[in-house]
């Protein structure tokens, strides 16, 4: 067995952990890996409704016609979300939740995707720029003729953390910002934003997690608890077609896909873009990996792919990165043969789909263009 580096002289912990108990068993599809997923994750009793829902303002350009909306969650400040439909359009829409990324990015969330009432800030226009081929595709997946559902989640824009509220030690931590958070525009606006951006990931990785296992959850558990409400709001729209929503992200939204694809049965279709691996290749690899993609005690249960996979045959779309530096290619290979065998034991190998692109990490127009193909002939009828 290749050693674990990342533990020096503790690099033979793996193989006791092994010896003691199988690490990522099977988890086979069903409501008892449902059940477990849940429990693993916290915060999933029903009804996640949003509450006190308003209406903010309107608008249309480029063919999109917007609602800036806002809710309460019970807790914290209200959520900020964006509602884009096509122009024009009567009647009622199939519905997508578009989920933004984690990108170590957390002083804006729906911004990232979408385009709102104002012009983009500069510093989202260049961050579209590597991540999603310069373009807002919320707005895009819209004008195709779908009412798209764009919120900030927990810990993202609206849902951010101040910094004045961060312990002490965080706050002098980030203030020796590493220089690989460099902004590429040296504004002091630029410089602002990266500045927040790191003190948030120091907080995630030293504070949150050890707050939502005291609370009896986990941040992956928070995250799609909230995404949850976005879409049971999604779902009660009159300008939504009934029948399940589907759900797609890049990334850290490609977790919270596979999260709500994991835990909503009203989900009917879910696209994962760039978030897929087995666990053992992320050991000595990619173990810096957000919170999210490790849900305290799931390991014990199953692997990722497992998760998932946990409603199979509920169709699924996920898209590989050749080049990923946040994956191997084997263990996408390994995630993909793996989802494929899941699906093939809930007795429809073809209501899973995985799509291997060359270059990195991203969700450019391309991948774009076959995902929004693949929502639209399971939701539209």
């Amino acid at each position: 067995m290749l050693p674990v580096f990342h533990l020096g002289p503790f690099n033979d912990w793996r193989e006791e952990a092994m010896r003691r108990r199988e690490l990522f068993p099977v988890a086979y599809p069903g409501p008892e890996t449902q059940q477990r997923v849940k429990e693993a994750l916290g915060f999933c009793e029903e009804p996640e409704l949003p509450l006190d829902v308003h209406s903010e303002a309107a608008w249309e350009r480029d063919g999109v016609a917007g609602e800036a909306l806002s809710w309460s969650v019970g807790y914290g400040p209200r959520t900020q979300a964006w509602l884009l439909k096509p122009a024009g359009a009567t009647g009622p829409l199939p519905g997508v939740v578009a989920l933004h990324d984690h990108g170590g990015f957390k002083f804006y969330g729906k911004e990232k995707i979408a385009d709102g009432p104002e012009p983009p800030d500069p510093v989202v226009v260049a961050f579209r720029e590597d991540a999603y081929g310069g373009r807002a595709y919320a707005n895009a997946l819209a004008r195709r003729g779908f009412a798209v559902l764009v919120h900030d989640t927990f810990m993202w824009g609206s849902r951010r953390f101040p910094v004045e509220s961060m312990p002490e030690n965080i706050r002098r931590m980030a203030a020796r910002r590493d220089p690989a958070w460099q902004p590429t525009d040296g504004s002091a606006h630029a410089e602002a934003i990266a500045d927040y951006n790191y003190a948030a990931w120091l907080f995630e990785f030293h504070v949150l997690e050890k707050y939502c296992a005291l609370f009896g959850a986990t941040f992956a558990g928070m995250v799609s608890h909230e995404d949850r409400i976005a879409l049971n709001y999604l779902r009660s729209r009159p300008d939504v077609r009934a029948g399940g929503v589907g759900c797609l992200g890049l990334s850290g939204g490609g977790n919270r896909a596979a999260l709500l694809q994991a835990t909503s049965d009203h989900v009917a279709a879910a696209v994962i873009v760039g978030l897929m691996s087995t666990y053992a290749e992320l050991l000595d690899k990619q173990v810096t990996h957000t919170w999210m993609l490790f849900p305290h005690g799931w390991p014990r249960y199953g692997d990722w792919p497992d998760l998932a996979a946990c409603r199979a045959p509920s169709p699924l779309l996920v898209q590989y990165d050749l080049e990923d530096a946040l994956f191997t290619v084997a263990g996408m290979r390994a995630a993909h043969e793996r989802l494929s065998d899941l699906y093939a034991h809930a007795g429809n190998r073809g209501a899973y789909t995985g799509e291997f692109y060359p270059g990195p990490h991203k969700f450019d127009l391309e991948m774009q263009e076959s995902a929004f193909e693949w929502l639209a002939q399971r939701l539209r009828p």
